[in-house]
């Protein structure tokens, strides 16, 4: 794992901690490899209602964040959001 992975899989995991009520169930896999990088997120079930948000804007948001970070860093970043 390279320094920007480690930094858009940390900034994920900080912003949806700040956001749920039960930030200890909050997990962050990582899946793909070279420039493509795949966050699968998984939260508490009493808590998916907070982290995707009426029609989805919250985890849209999270997700336009995300890509920003990694863009400066050169890479492509998506975010997945786990049952």
């Amino acid at each position: 794992m390279t320094a920007d992975e480690a930094g858009s899989k940390a900034l994920l995991e900080y912003i949806v901690r700040s956001l749920v009520d039960s930030p200890d169930a909050v997990q962050v896999d990582e899946t793909g490899h070279g420039r493509e990088l795949v966050l699968q997120l998984s939260v508490a079930g009493s808590d998916m209602g907070r982290v995707i948000g009426k029609n989805g804007r919250v985890i849209n948001a999270i997700r336009a964040l995300i890509q920003v970070a990694a863009a400066k860093e050169g890479k492509q970043v998506s975010v997945e959001v786990v049952e």
